[in-house]
């Protein structure tokens, strides 16, 4: 085989290999805006016992075709107290094997299949109503690509197998197994993508490319990688959180880094998996995954116990630097670089609020003065935030600028003042209502408290989307963010029906806290309507937003 020949098999791999992580990842993005409030919803529901939790995570990570992505997710629960550490590590567990699912499924080879998929995945993308009917046919469109990079993976790799450089260099990573898992893990982490790594390796091994054991140790290393990546995404996330990913790391980690040896040293064990290297390896994986969670699960308790020992909470410096203000009263004269530093300052505000929103909503379980005290300053510190943006695009009006300048940091006023509308409602509705019900000793019905709970996850998640839409100015999300307006106010409409229901059966609970209950709804829609606002100006700018409705 001639240099020009190989460099161009090299270059079909590579090129089918990217086909497969985009269309992991295409799929991924299409539950993720499709779904994500749904999934929140349905993840922290799962905390009653371990088994729930574990199928759950399992279920979570088949239709996300990703364990990290549901890591993330989950780590969002634990930081703000919605999940116990030992339930997400339960969740997680769970997620691994789902993800071992999804690449059995992935494997299954139908002629047909991809053509369908293909053809009623365009179809409803382009001519579905509705931001969720087009994220299917994405989801569909993902599916088909990743069955068709499967197949540009096999047809590339066929010249590779009689060539006797190859041969040489696949029989060494068979004989050294520690370097094709130090491989299969960085793979996997460099990908960002455990999922298309094993289905890489299942098909290289398949197409006898990879030794078996080579092809199993790799697919082994891809589960430490995989676990490695929810690692760093949450390395900035709170102990808790972090203390829940590090015991999954741990557990995945070194469970297979332990089957790696048991490997080593009898490797005829991969022969009772299946009658062929990729069903092997496939099967391994899964096995794998499937075993840890069967272990594992019992003794998540003791695991995430013993490891805050390990990993404890630290005590805050009290000379922290405070977070100095984006506002540059020098760039005044550069209306540009000034108008850039306003909206850092405003991204930092919207921050500021979630922190908010995040910590208000277990008060409405059990009253922090401490909590309700810091709530109360962050809300004096936004609206200073918001008077200070409010003069510094005041004083740089005064410095003359053209018309896109002006319009620019008119809107970045309009979405202050926005924010600090949110900002009120959590301080000074919220924040009272859940006073009122701890000083009256008021409770919920437990349908109730449940549905302020999934409502203020839908909140939170489009929260969550309008910051990461000021930071990206993406058309496509800012339509996303507005139209979930409209979904909000629906199932806003639909709880407060769901409450006068129960009033009507003559439920104490409901009777008790009936003002608090609807006016807590009311606030969580008035702050969604505020961070909405920051997807305004770019649909405008696109043609996307009529003056009444979305186009």
């Amino acid at each position: 085989m001639n240099d020009p020949h190989v460099i161009q098999i090299l270059i079909h791999i590579a090129g089918a290999a990217a086909l497969l992580i985009w269309a992991v990842r295409l799929v991924r993005t299409g539950v993720e805006r499709g779904f994500a409030a749904p999934m929140r919803i349905w993840l922290r529901h799962s905390a009653k016992n371990r088994l729930l939790a574990a199928g759950t995570g399992m279920g979570a990570a088949v239709l996300l075709q990703s364990s990290t992505a549901v890591a993330v997710l989950v780590s969002n629960f634990v930081s703000k107290g919605g999940l116990a550490t030992a339930t997400g590590l339960a969740i997680l567990l769970g997620a691994d094997v789902g993800s071992a699912v999804v690449t059995q499924l992935l494997m299954v080879r139908q002629p047909l299949l991809i053509p369908m998929l293909l053809v009623i995945g365009v179809a409803v993308f382009l001519r579905g109503e509705g931001a969720s009917a087009r994220q299917v046919g994405r989801i569909m469109i993902g599916l088909a690509l990743i069955f068709v990079s499967l197949d540009m993976i096999r047809g590339a790799t066929e010249p590779m197998i009689s060539n006797p450089g190859t041969q040489a260099v696949m029989a060494y990573l068979g004989r050294d197994l520690l370097t094709a898992f130090v491989i299969g893990a960085v793979f996997a982490w460099g990908v960002h993508s455990s999922v298309a790594a094993v289905l890489l390796f299942v098909t290289l091994g398949g197409q006898a490319i990879l030794p078996t054991p080579a092809a199993a140790s790799m697919i082994l290393g891809a589960n430490l990688g995989g676990g490695f990546i929810a690692f760093v995404l949450t390395y900035s996330a709170p102990l808790a959180s972090r203390r829940m990913v590090m015991a999954n790391l741990l557990l995945r980690g070194g469970g297979a880094a332990l089957v790696v040896v048991v490997i080593a040293a009898l490797p005829d064990l991969l022969n009772q998996l299946g009658a062929t290297p990729a069903r092997q390896t496939i099967n391994l994986h899964l096995a794998f995954n499937l075993m840890l969670a069967v272990l594992a699960l019992p003794l998540v308790g003791p695991i995430t116990t013993g490891l805050s020992y390990f990993m404890a909470e630290k005590p805050t410096a009290t000379d922290a630097l405070n977070v100095a203000s984006a506002l540059d009263p020098a760039l005044l004269d550069r209306p540009r670089r000034a108008i850039d530093c306003a909206a850092r300052e405003l991204l930092g505000m919207g921050q500021k609020v979630e922190h908010m929103l995040i910590a208000v909503e277990p008060l409405y379980d059990q009253w922090n003065a401490a909590t309700a005290s810091r709530i109360a300053d962050q809300d004096k510190a936004i609206k200073q935030m918001h008077l200070d943006i409010k003069l510094f695009l005041a004083r740089l009006g005064q410095e003359g600028m053209d018309a896109d300048l002006s319009r620019r940091s008119m809107e970045l006023a309009s979405i202050s003042t926005s924010l600090d509308s949110a900002s009120d409602a959590i301080a000074r509705i919220m924040l009272e209502l859940a006073g009122r019900l701890d000083a009256q000793n008021l409770q919920f019905s437990s349908q109730g408290r449940e549905e302020i709970r999934d409502f203020t996850d839908r909140v939170q998640s489009n929260v969550q989307l309008a910051l990461n839409v000021m930071m990206n100015q993406n058309p496509a999300e800012a339509r996303e963010l507005v139209a979930a307006k409209e979904k909000v106010r629906k199932v806003e409409q639909k709880l407060q029906r769901s409450h006068i229901g129960r009033l009507r059966e003559g439920l104490a609970e409901s009777i008790e806290t009936s003002n608090i209950h609807q006016e807590t709804l009311r606030a969580l829609k008035q702050i969604n309507t505020a961070f909405s606002m920051v997807g305004h100006p770019i649909l405008l700018k696109s043609g996307d937003l009529l003056k009444s409705r979305l186009a």
